[in-house]
């Protein structure tokens, strides 16, 4: 029986074997790899639309530059699916974002194809030009492209990057792949062949020659240049990168084969800063994601015949507790301005955004523009609520002591993410910023267990006159319902869930659960700590006063976290008493269940159990019939 017939991309097992294609069957390969990425994300979940949109683009860089040689680094990572699949990890996609398996985003030690690891946006510019400066100093013609979407565009240090780069005259191509907006008439047949003769060597060279010779007849040099910066801004958009020093091409089209690989092949050949802008539609080739790119940005497994989604778990997540409760606060305070870094959909700002569109600002991939803009805002009594992720907020670090803190101002953080966050690892884990945040002087920080204290916390912090954060999970909560009336909690309060003796389990966030299962079983006192920054002091003491052992449980870092302020406060009142802090480990935890990952971190009431035998030995349990 003969074996059955391989497909094209089968025998594509690294970007060598893709560069012995015949070019004229590139459009096949592409075509097979969009549907192996369909079947294959359907199976496994992921982000889908971004991947779909660069199937061609992936195509064409692997096929035009020598890689791994050659160094492609791309942006934030959620479009490199194809590259990884060309570059011999096809029979691992099945493992995508999963314990042990394939990540999600481009990581180093995954593959020799994946020269920058990334997660969080607007970082391949920076990392390519280390790159492209490493290899001028070690006189190698190695080359070094950025791919970078326009939505990692609007981040600043983007734009740090490209100034830097132009004016350095380094020796490295960026191209953007601009998929939010169609493709328009100028990115055609002219626009494409234009692309390929600015691209070109004789073009370049007369270009060049051209600047030497009218160099020498200042008036007529300085005319000939406003003319060819005229001529090229009515032709293309590209006045303002030829502006920052880097010779501009484009927009071609971003799925045609037939003038992406002449293009890149001319534009290897030449040297300095270069710009390639491409247009792209995400989630091109698949109807449903054509549809709503951004409905299947990020996706379940689905049914691919009909683009059908897994059902997610039922019950209402923290994100939609923080959009409705904006919402109603919004109808109740005039005040109130919602602002979010490009995550309106994931931060749960949809209503609001349709409520209140006069009061939601989505400001682009700009945390740290975000802050500050709040900062102004509540200069001037506005009282703002900047929704974003706790991975996002370390990037806007400074202007939250700088701007927001030491002016003591009335904004509003909602953490969203707070904890571990599952398949897409280290990258986005919301691991540090009860740490990070704690050290912070005038910040109220709250961790809520259940959807109403989230609600209710929101509405504190948006009371208290000074900035204050609450902090909670991705997903679900343990299913309470949440109130229509807001209360606000006296800041600094804790409240006792459970009488026991001996031990006392001090919960912050939504391990309470884990803490009360526990304490059950260990007859411990279990403590719903509520807020990290003001702590109940005088609940510590008393506890102190009369258990031998306290328990401080966080899903955050040991290291500086809560845990580690309530030992700080017992060593300021000279208390001796043992502690035990629960939380995450010192190292970065890669992808894999959030539930797995947390019995793994002796996060569940089993391993919350055991830790706690285990440092009072001889503790008498409850007997399971109790």
């Amino acid at each position: 029986m003969r074996a059955p017939k391989r497909t094209l991309l089968e025998s594509i097992d690294a970007p060598a074997d893709l560069r012995r294609v015949p070019e004229d069957r590139l459009p096949q390969l592409a075509q097979e790899l969009r549907d192996f990425l369909i079947t294959t994300v359907s199976q496994t979940g992921g982000h889908l639309s971004a991947g779909l949109g660069t199937v061609e683009l992936t195509i064409a860089l692997h096929y035009v530059f020598n890689t791994p040689d050659d160094r492609i680094v791309w942006d934030v990572g959620h479009q490199t699916y194809p590259h990884k699949i060309l570059t011999g990890r096809r029979d691992r996609m099945h493992t995508l974002r999963r314990a042990g398996g394939l990540s999600g985003f481009p990581r180093r030690p995954e593959s020799e194809y994946d020269t920058f690891g990334v997660g969080h946006s607007s970082t391949s510019i920076s990392a390519a030009l280390g790159m492209a400066v490493a290899a001028a100093r070690q006189q190698s013609s190695r080359q070094v492209v950025a791919v970078i979407g326009d939505g990692a565009l609007t981040a600043g240090m983007a734009f740090e990057a490209l100034n830097n780069a132009g004016d350095m005259d380094a020796n490295l191509l960026v191209v953007l792949n601009d998929n939010d907006m169609s493709i328009s008439p100028n990115v055609g047949a002219l626009s494409s062949y234009l692309a390929r003769i600015l691209s070109g060597r004789v073009f370049s060279s007369v270009r060049e020659g051209s600047k030497t010779v009218l160099s020498t007849i200042q008036p007529v040099f300085e005319l000939a240049k406003r003319v060819e910066e005229h001529i090229k801004g009515m032709v293309t958009p590209g006045t303002f990168f030829e502006e920052l020093g880097f010779n501009y091409i484009g927009p071609i089209d971003g799925h045609d084969l037939t003038s992406l690989i002449p293009t890149l092949r001319n534009m290897r050949g030449l040297s300095g800063p270069r710009f390639l802008h491409v247009v792209t539609r995400k989630g091109k080739g698949y109807e449903p994601a054509e549809g709503d790119p951004c409905v299947y940005h990020g996706v379940t497994p689905f049914d691919p015949s009909t683009g059908k989604m897994e059902s997610k778990p039922t019950g209402k997540t923290f994100t939609q507790v923080f959009g409705e409760w904006l919402c109603d606060e919004a109808a109740r305070d005039p005040r109130l301005i919602g602002i979010t870094p490009a995550m309106r959909e994931g931060s749960g700002l949809v209503d609001f955004s349709r409520r209140f569109p006069d009061r939601y600002f989505d400001v682009g991939i700009a945390e740290q523009h975000a802050v500050t803009f709040a900062a102004g805002l509540a200069c001037e009594g506005l009282k703002p609520v900047v929704a974003i992720y706790s991975t996002f907020l370390q990037r806007a670090y400074d202007q939250a002591i700088h701007d927001v803190a030491i002016q003591n101002l009335p904004v509003t953080f909602a953490i969203d993410r707070g904890g571990l966050v599952g398949a897409d690892g280290a990258t986005h884990a919301g691991s540090f910023d009860l740490s990070y945040m704690r050290c912070i002087p005038n910040f109220v920080i709250m961790t809520p267990a259940d959807e109403n204290e989230c609600r209710q916390m929101l509405h504190t912090a948006f009371v208290h006159d000074g900035p204050a954060a609450v902090r909670y999970p991705r997903g679900t909560g343990p299913g309470v319902a949440t109130q229509t009336a807001l209360n606000a909690i006296a800041l600094g309060s804790a409240e006792i869930r459970r009488h026991g003796a001996r031990v006392a389990l001090l919960a912050f966030g939504t391990l309470l659960s884990a803490a009360l299962d526990a304490g059950n079983a260990l007859n411990a006192t279990v403590v719903n700590m509520r807020f990290v920054k003001p702590l109940d002091t005088a609940l510590i003491t008393a506890l102190a006063g009369d258990h031998e052992l306290l328990v401080t449980i966080e899903e955050n870092v040991v290291a500086g976290g809560a845990g580690s302020a309530v030992a700080e406060f017992l060593a300021q009142q000279q208390m001796v008493v043992p502690v035990l802090h629960l939380g995450l480990p010192d190292e970065f935890l890669e992808h894999g269940s959030p539930a797995k990952m947390l019995a793994e971190c002796g996060l569940d009431a089993d391993g919350i159990r055991r830790q706690v035998e285990a440092a009072l030995p001889g503790l008498a349990r409850v007997p399971e019939s109790a």
